[in-house]
């Protein structure tokens, strides 16, 4: 009897070892990212935090990587850091901006659309200009960025290869890493919305 106790707790054990062996990747990704929405997969909320090494649909690059393409003048660069301020005004699209952002030089700034959850307007703000700046084709090489340890670029990302961009980099050191990199930053104005 006592030898069968022991056979019993024995597999016990072995299914429970096995059973943590073989969690689905995506259950270990939410132990480890808890704020990532289980629906739809983008991190809503608490952006500031570590990030994972790769953002969905993107290739993660470096400052010299970064610099490099800068200088061949191959990327479309894209700030979409949140802003600070009371959102955009619906008559004029307008952004209030209550603290001076400052990117890197060349950079197009659409605040707020690595959050989360997009509402139809921010949504249609973001794949507006996406068309607008690539002309269409969504081959042409897009950098997205916005400050170090922000989840807001890796949404971003995640967001534009949803949408059948194809060419994407992310720059997850962001501002910070850039000025660390021994570059300049230049006084940033964020994208109006188009309004009716």
């Amino acid at each position: 009897m006592r030898r069968g106790r022991w056979i019993g707790l024995a597999l016990i054990a072995l299914f429970g070892l096995m059973a943590v062996l073989t969690w689905p990747a995506a259950l270990q990704a939410e132990q480890s990212y808890p704020h990532l929405d289980p629906k739809t997969g983008y991190r809503m909320g608490h952006y500031r935090a570590a990030l994972p090494d790769a953002a969905p649909g993107s290739t993660r690059i470096d400052a010299a990587t970064l610099k490099q393409k800068i200088d061949d003048k191959e990327v479309i660069l894209l700030d979409v850091n949140a802003h600070v301020g009371a959102g955009f005004d619906p008559i004029t699209g307008e952004w209030f901006v209550q603290q001076k952002r400052f990117d890197i030089a060349g950079s197009t700034w659409l605040p707020d659309v690595g959050a989360g959850y997009l509402t139809p307007v921010m949504e249609q703000y973001f794949k507006e200009n996406l068309e607008r700046l690539t002309a269409g084709d969504k081959s042409k090489a897009i950098v997205l960025y916005c400050q170090s340890d922000c989840w807001m670029s890796w949404n971003a990302s995640k967001r534009a290869s949803s949408w059948g961009y194809t060419n994407l980099y992310w720059f997850p050191e962001g501002d910070a890493g850039w000025k660390d990199a021994g570059n300049t930053l230049v006084e940033a104005s964020p994208v109006p919305l188009s309004v009716d």
